[in-house]
């Protein structure tokens, strides 16, 4: 139950002691160090390091090293990443990187190449007017169902305009009967000179009674 109605006889009152080592925290000094950037931040880190690095090798380094942690088995000696080549290509490894044999050989894996695409060309064409001539008879009974099909749907519409046009006249008859008879109870009791209202009157109730 709160107190903030009930008067205050003593009310708080300040002290001549001197204010003790108390200090708000927000009166504390912050951000007392510095913060360098780090390698890969653009900063004089990266100055340094002129040869590019291997970003690869250095996450699987890092795996191998948490999964050896892990497991509790010894850690994998460093593997000597292979030197950047500068852009240098490759050579060709096989028959075909240099010339003469080389170039014989390939000549015949090329037409052998050849003859196997054109067959697998010839094969995929039979294949083709096969499927041709199966997607045709498709069609063909595909048409026929759809003309009955149409054929059908036709014959529901037409039933469907029929009921609801026999609804429609029904409505209209039984409309039309309703207004007959209104108008026939008007002709008969809307004349007041044929209908007398009833005259008595009612008796008010501080009328004395005789």
């Amino acid at each position: 139950m709160t107190t903030a109605h009930r008067p205050t006889f003593d009310p708080a009152r300040g002290k001549e002691a001197l204010r003790g080592p108390a200090y708000h925290q927000r009166l504390l000094p912050a951000h007392t160090q510095l913060k360098f950037r780090q390698r890969g931040q653009g900063g004089a880190a990266d100055e340094d390091d002129a040869a590019p690095r291997d970003l690869a090798a250095e996450l699987l380094a890092a795996e191998a090293a948490h999964a050896a942690k892990k497991n509790g088995t010894p850690l994998p000696p460093p593997s000597d990443a292979p030197p950047a080549t500068g852009g240098v290509k490759r050579p060709l490894d096989g028959p075909g990187g240099g010339g003469g044999e080389g170039g014989e050989a390939d000549e015949e894996d090329f037409a052998a190449k050849r003859r196997r695409i054109l067959e697998e060309t010839r094969d995929i064409d039979a294949d083709s007017e096969d499927d041709e001539e199966a997607d045709d008879d498709d069609d063909d009974d595909s048409d026929d169902d759809s003309d009955d099909e149409e054929a059908e749907l036709q014959r529901e519409m037409e039933k469907i305009r029929k009921e609801r046009a026999e609804k429609r006249e029904r409505e209209e008859r039984e409309r039309a009967a309703e207004e007959q008879a209104a108008r026939e109870k008007d002709i008969a009791l809307g004349n007041p000179l044929l209908n007398k209202p009833d005259f008595n009157m009612k008796r008010r109730w501080d009328d004395d009674s005789l």
